[in-house]
């Protein structure tokens, strides 16, 4: 039975904030942080940085030196037992001579816990499970692609206090402010892919690239739901070479080969692609995290199909009156009981508007 005391929380929560930090970076790898610990001091610390480099552990390891043997290392995430594009970094802990090793979460793509197993049989005392619901937040996408075969899906949607998103004209520059749009940019950052529908594309011919100047990012793969083909050649995405652009369109129709653009056929269904196959495809290209930015009818179907794992929604205090557009279009319910409910986990006002975090109920 695993017992942890007020220290070691201290320190796991250290951990977890140097795992915080590659965000933006690690796709499609976890977000890791580690921290060595002898005689209650820090004697090494690292988390991961970047897709093929090193891992948290190595990081620490290399900054303690002499100094990890017969420390306590604190990993948020179980050390990697398998020799990928870096060596296993159990074996490092093991060959450092670290005398107990504390973890915050197991990682599903361990198969059958070999690391823990080879530093337990190497004498290191190893516990699991402090701060296991915060380590798992931190790769929220990690974990589901891993244990689903599908992203985490995170919908976002800005809309007026009475419901709309756009006056009856299709005006909508800018409902939300200066800040609620910046904000955003932190959330297509830590992205894997921005999925999109063509009436968007269509109406606003949208970039869909992260402006957030001086910090370090991943770009995103844009994804347009483009099921008859219709994507311009002049349509920023595909023209603007700023970041990958992945066209998914019905398997029936002829797409012609735009520069810069990658075509992706998919089963089409009366209500429209099939957004399942597409999800399970972004999974197997290392998609942890999909941000969809749409218009009123995509958001419905991935409400619909309870395909929506967030909904991110920035509220803004103004009236557009019953003429401007609906927040969802074809999401229909005839008894309050199939009403679709969400759990509000956070709410903060991003200057004069309201941003709300909601997710599915289980």
């Amino acid at each position: 039975m695993n017992a942890f005391s007020a220290v070691d929380h201290d320190f796991m929560q250290r951990a977890l904030a140097l795992a915080a930090q590659g965000l933006h970076t690690t796709q499609p790898n976890p977000r890791v942080g580690c921290i060595l610990v002898r005689d209650g001091v820090v004697v090494g610390e690292g988390w991961h940085q970047r897709a093929g480099e090193a891992h948290a552990e190595v990081h620490a390891l290399r900054l303690a030196g002499e100094r990890a043997e017969g420390a306590t290392a604190y990993v948020t995430l179980e050390p990697c037992g398998l020799h990928g594009r870096t060596p296993p970094c159990a074996d490092a802990l093991i060959r450092a001579g670290v005398r107990r090793v504390v973890i915050a979460s197991e990682d599903a793509f361990q198969r059958e816990g070999a690391a823990i197993a080879r530093m337990r049989a190497a004498g290191i005392a190893v516990q699991i499970g402090l701060l296991r619901e915060e380590a798992r937040e931190l790769n929220v996408g990690f974990f589901q692609r891993i244990e689903s075969g599908r992203p985490f899906v995170r919908l976002k949607l800005a809309m007026s206090l009475d419901g709309r998103t756009a006056l009856a004209s299709g005006e909508s520059k800018w409902i939300t402010g200066e800040a609620a749009r910046a904000d955003v940019q932190q959330w297509r950052a830590r992205s894997s892919a921005i999925v999109t529908g063509i009436g968007t594309v269509l109406a606003d011919d949208p970039a869909f690239t992260v402006r957030w100047p001086g910090r370090e990012f991943r770009p995103p793969l844009r994804v347009v739901l483009d099921s008859a083909a219709r994507l311009s050649a002049q349509s920023q995405l595909a023209s603007d070479g700023l970041a990958p652009t992945l066209r998914a369109h019905a398997t029936d129709i002829g797409a012609d080969q735009l520069p810069g653009v990658e075509n992706l056929p998919i089963p089409h269904r009366p209500s429209g692609l099939d957004l399942q196959i597409l999800l399970q495809t972004l999974a197997q290209r290392g998609c942890n995290e999909v941000l969809v930015e749409c218009g009123a009818k995509l958001a419905a179907t991935l409400l619909t199909e309870d395909l929506c794992d967030e909904l991110l929604l920035y509220i803004a205090p103004v009236l557009l009156g019953d003429q401007a557009r609906p927040l969802l279009n074809g999401m229909n319910r005839a008894r309050l009981a199939d009403a679709t409910r969400l759990t509000l986990i956070e709410q903060v006002r991003i200057g004069d508007d309201l941003r709300l975090r909601l997710r599915r109920r289980s």
